[in-house]
């Protein structure tokens, strides 16, 4: 009988498992293939994340480095419309020796504000008086053209504060002419 146990195989330690080395290689390279995947998958995971959050937030509010502009610094200049029908003005400044004084002004407004034409058309004579009353208030050197720029603000807000109502607004002033001649 132990010649059969010997032709079966059984007790004989000769035997050697060759397929556990190469199966240990093939194990390794899949391994290391899925964690580089996971590696993958996350990076563009949290960059689709990280891109919607900005694209989000970016349409919900104001951005925070944004400057406020003043009118005075904008492009585009609000067009107005014109008021032209004031006649000149004539007077003198209050100087020692007065400067005869020739002046036409025109008024801007909001284009189509047919609220402040019409109340400017209706307070014609009101405003010539305040106009020649202004002039003939101011010396000679008030009255140079580099002053034009505050003379022009100082009637402006004096005519809507003190001549027009809260609704008429009146938002530029220009000369038309301005002559102030020295009497020598």
């Amino acid at each position: 009988m132990a010649d059969e146990n010997a032709d079966m195989g059984f007790g004989d330690d000769t035997s050697v498992d060759t397929g556990s080395r190469k199966g240990g290689a093939k194990g390794i390279i899949p391994q290391i293939l899925k964690f580089v995947a996971i590696g993958v998958a996350a990076v563009i995971f949290i960059v689709t994340v990280v891109v919607i959050t900005v694209l989000i937030m970016g349409k919900g509010g104001k951005k925070q480095t944004s400057v406020p502009v003043s009118l005075e610094y904008q492009e585009e200049r609000e067009i107005y419309d014109w008021y032209t029908s004031l006649e000149q003005i004539r007077t003198q400044s209050n100087d020692e020796l007065p400067a005869s004084v020739v002046v036409q002004v025109a008024l801007g407004y909001k284009k189509d504000d047919k609220v402040t034409s019409t109340e400017i058309t209706q307070r014609t004579v009101e405003i010539r008086d305040f106009l020649r009353r202004y002039f003939s208030e101011r010396t000679y050197e008030e009255l140079k053209p580099q002053n034009e720029k505050n003379l022009s603000i100082q009637i402006r807000d004096q005519i809507n504060d003190d001549l027009l109502s809260r609704k008429a607004r009146i938002r530029d002033v220009k000369f038309v002419t301005k002559d102030v001649v020295k009497q020598y």
